[in-house]
């Protein structure tokens, strides 16, 4: 799991075709659906913090987890009241300093987990720093969109403060998508600096996936198309999972 550094920079500028906010009026009604309407909310692999400031305004205490130094720095320079909580730690190891009402995670953070056995972790975690009853949201990268759409496809963009090259190599034995990302930054000097970054990112089919949900613990109450609320398609490119906590005994 590779942090983000060099593309920290200009993350926002070339994803700025997510709908966050389209996505957090979804995230939003699934967490009301299921009785989250205020509280604490951990955004797990938050990156810049876009989502975590958007559930914010819609009145939940946020803290965001993310592994990379380089994106929390971008997330707190847009968190200038520091109202929202930031903590570097790996996802597979983190840590909270009590429960959590729920648990989101977007931007298909959970690809980025090479093995079962981490996805499970990362689940059991969830499982145990969540209220009981309480509700864990996220998404994944398909099967379909790695071996269709991504798999040894080429992706370049060029503006003014920066650019990228993009490449994909997606090995269909291990289920396993390499990007080999070539940026350049401009920096504060108007000169250009170049970075190269490798990131990785496994294809988990739906299976595995409700198999590591139950494994951690955890009740699976839904699967949707993205976060459109529609159903699953075989050409979906994204799916949106709600779990839950079983409910933990107190003593």
């Amino acid at each position: 799991m590779d942090a983000y550094t060099g593309f920290a920079k200009v993350y926002d500028l070339f994803m700025d075709d997510i709908p966050y906010e389209e996505w957090c009026c979804r995230v939003t009604e699934l967490l009301r659906e299921q009785g989250v309407r205020d509280g604490l909310v951990l955004d797990l692999g938050c990156g810049t913090g876009k989502l975590t400031r958007l559930l914010a305004a819609q009145g939940y205490d946020m803290i965001g987890v993310d592994m990379s130094g380089e994106m929390l720095e971008v997330a707190m320079e847009e968190n200038p009241d520091g109202s929202i909580l930031y903590l570097q730690q790996d996802m597979r190891e983190f840590e909270l300093y009590g429960t959590v009402q729920a648990i989101v995670s977007i931007c298909d953070s959970m690809n980025y987990l090479m093995e079962y056995e981490d996805l499970v972790q990362v689940f059991r975690l969830a499982d145990n720093y969540l209220d009981p009853g309480g509700v864990f949201l996220f998404d994944m990268n398909t099967l379909y969109k790695y071996q269709e759409l991504l798999g040894e496809q080429t992706i370049g963009e060029n503006r003014e403060e920066g650019s990228f090259i993009w490449e994909n190599y997606y090995d269909e034995e291990q289920q396993i998508n390499q990007y080999d990302l070539t940026l350049f930054v401009r920096e504060a000097d108007n000169r250009y600096r170049k970075y190269e970054e490798t990131h990785f990112q496994r294809a988990y089919e739906v299976e595995q996936v409700k198999k590591a949900v139950s494994e951690a613990g955890l009740e699976l109450v839904a699967i949707y198309d993205g976060w459109t609320g529609q159903k699953p398609r075989e050409d979906s490119e994204r799916l949106c999972f709600v779990t839950r906590e079983k409910k933990k005994k107190i003593s």
